[in-house]
């Protein structure tokens, strides 16, 4: 499947089962404090063997086509580690996980799994929002040796701070679908209103400005 009908067939498949929730009248708030109006929960694509085909598949097939020469799949902590095992099925490819932080018992590992020292490393992330988490497990795989040829995820809110960080860390990330393109096909299909798509949209510019709440109560 191209591409593009991915990312809508993706996003169409998140909306549906609310994995992406778009409240633009009655915010959420996030953990940095910042009001927004979506809220993305991927772990409950897991729940749906559809959707989680889908996005399985999707993740698998970016993998093959964007970094070809990958030799082994590594999940963040803790919502990449179940499509990163799903994926490395599919490639027949060895597959461990970057834990947040080191175990303070045991060996003390951070990299669970066989370390792929010296080995062409794809991380599977579910999203990318400033994407400093994901860059934290990149940074661990170079640290040890490994050769990270990019991140996949699932969905990303194409944030201009995320893209920056991205760029700075010269790591290279391709998602399934995107916010521009989730906002688009929850207009169309009648999720949000045209309104709310504006507010929405107005949000994804940057979400730091909490003018974008300015018109909840016009019109």
């Amino acid at each position: 499947m191209e591409q593009k009908n991915i990312e809508i067939e993706v996003a169409k498949a998140l909306l549906s089962i609310r994995a992406v929730f778009l409240s633009p009248k009655e915010p959420f708030t996030w953990a940095s404090g910042i009001k927004s109006p979506v809220y993305c929960d991927n772990r409950l694509t897991l729940s749906y063997p559809d959707i989680r085909s889908l996005i399985e598949t999707a993740l698998a097939e970016t993998i093959r086509r964007e970094y070809p020469g990958c030799e082994a799949v590594m999940g963040t902590s803790t919502a990449g580690i179940p499509h990163a095992a799903i994926v490395s099925e599919k490639l027949n490819l060895p597959m461990g996980y970057v834990r947040a932080d080191a175990k303070t018992h045991g060996r003390n590992n951070r990299i669970e799994g066989v370390p792929p020292v010296g080995k062409k490393v794809v991380v599977v992330e579910d999203l990318i929002s400033t994407a400093g988490s994901a860059i934290e497990v990149v940074e661990a795989l170079r640290e040890i040796g490994a050769e990270v040829l990019g991140i996949v995820s699932i969905f990303t809110y194409g944030m201009k701070k995320g893209a920056e960080n991205l760029a700075a860390a010269n790591v290279k990330n391709v998602s399934l679908s995107n916010f521009p393109v989730l906002a688009s096909v929850a207009k169309n299909e009648g999720y949000i209103s045209q309104k709310e798509y504006d507010m929405v949209m107005k949000f994804q510019k940057d979400p730091s400005d909490p003018g974008w709440m300015d018109d909840r109560n016009e019109g």
